[in-house]
């Protein structure tokens, strides 16, 4: 009489257990869905020069997804990196365009490695201001963020009364040339772009998976309360994470205004709505204490090739701002199903075991 129900048993956690398997691939199978949807629908879609403009597309997006994910995983949100990364654009801009005018009268020239090394340090300073926040001030995260959304934002228009920095070229004279290389820059015929965030994601990927760091903001995310007893310095873990993702979002500026060769103070608006999308369709779970890189480069791709073979296809903006947000709202209800249904396998296995 107890063999039906046991078979009943053993084929549900069998037929479970391979549902949960393709929840957890579903950012492949997404991906592998929007290439083969717009290269049937988009015309020139999989032409290699397009390909190479969509992977420096991806690129900029990765970097705060990557960022994003860190302090996702640690149970945070950080809403602030679109407004950092035009910031950072516009200090860029500011230093090779007029310099740094000191109250003196003189002014001070920066060459393009000093300059890139001020504008990663505004943003790792605005991820630490984030943290600041969060940890000392015991602000909650979306607030934080909010309001340095807000402050970035401001600073940024600030710079230049709201005003563009036109032709970052440089002056021999001033030895600050060599800018666009850095957005227009190729090696391989692959623009420095994706070389760069090959490394990050790479270094992220390493510091995620094979370090203390890395296990204690998972940790954090699992259990705040349980790392803190742990020994985990739980407010330091949290100043890394919103310090990397302002770091994330300068290299952004950075690139956006070299590819531009002019710097805008409404560069990165909306950014970290197509990060927070990345973050969570590759598998990272809002609620914190899972994610991975891999699956955020992933989602990443997803994002950005779904927002060019729209446009390619010549669908409205506005149109495309609605797809994301079904994005979003599918992957968060897609990883809560995955949640619930990991439990339910775990506990017909342990029922299965005795």
């Amino acid at each position: 009489m107890t063999a039906v129900p046991q078979a009943n048993s053993r084929a549900s956690a069998t037929s479970g257990s391979l549902l949960l398997n393709v929840m957890k691939l579903r950012t492949f199978i997404a991906l592998f869905a929007v290439l083969i949807v717009f290269s049937i629908l988009a015309p020139n879609f999989m032409s290699s020069a397009n390909l190479i403009l969509m992977a420096k597309h991806v690129a900029l997006n990765a970097f705060l997804a990557i960022g994003m994910t860190f302090v996702i995983v640690t149970g945070g949100i950080d809403l602030s990196v679109g407004s950092i990364v035009g910031l950072c654009s516009m200090v860029a801009g500011g230093l090779l365009f007029n310099g740094l005018v000191l109250p003196v009268g003189y002014t001070v020239w920066f060459s393009v490695p000093e300059t890139v090394l001020v504008t990663l340090a505004v943003g790792i300073f605005i991820g630490w201001i984030n943290g600041l926040l969060i940890t000392r001030l015991n602000v909650a995260p979306f607030i934080a963020t909010l309001g340095t959304l807000y402050i970035a934002r401001g600073a940024a228009l600030l710079l230049s009364d709201g005003r563009t920095f036109p032709n970052l070229a440089g002056k021999p004279q001033l030895g600050n040339q060599g800018f666009d290389v850095i957005g227009g820059g190729r090696f391989l015929n692959l623009p420095y772009a994706v070389w760069a965030l090959l490394v990050v994601a790479l270094v992220a990927a390493y510091v995620a998976r094979s370090t203390p760091l890395g296990r204690h903001i998972f940790a954090v995310g699992g259990n705040e309360r349980a790392a803190a007893l742990s020994g985990i310095r739980v407010n330091s873990v949290k100043m890394f994470v919103y310090m990397f993702s302002g770091f994330c979002a300068a290299i952004v500026g950075l690139i956006i205004a070299s590819e531009l060769m002019a710097a805008h103070p409404a560069t990165g608006e909306t950014f970290e709505l197509n990060a927070i999308a990345a973050a969570v369709l590759g598998g990272t779970s809002m609620s914190g204490g899972r994610g991975t890189v891999g699956g955020t480069v992933i989602g990443a791709f997803v994002i950005g090739i779904l927002s060019d073979g729209l446009v390619m296809m010549g669908v409205s903006s506005f149109w495309q701002t609605v797809i994301k947000g079904l994005v979003i709202v599918a992957a968060v209800v897609v990883d809560q199903a995955q949640r619930k249904l990991q439990q339910r396998v775990a506990l017909m296995q342990v029922a299965k075991q005795s």
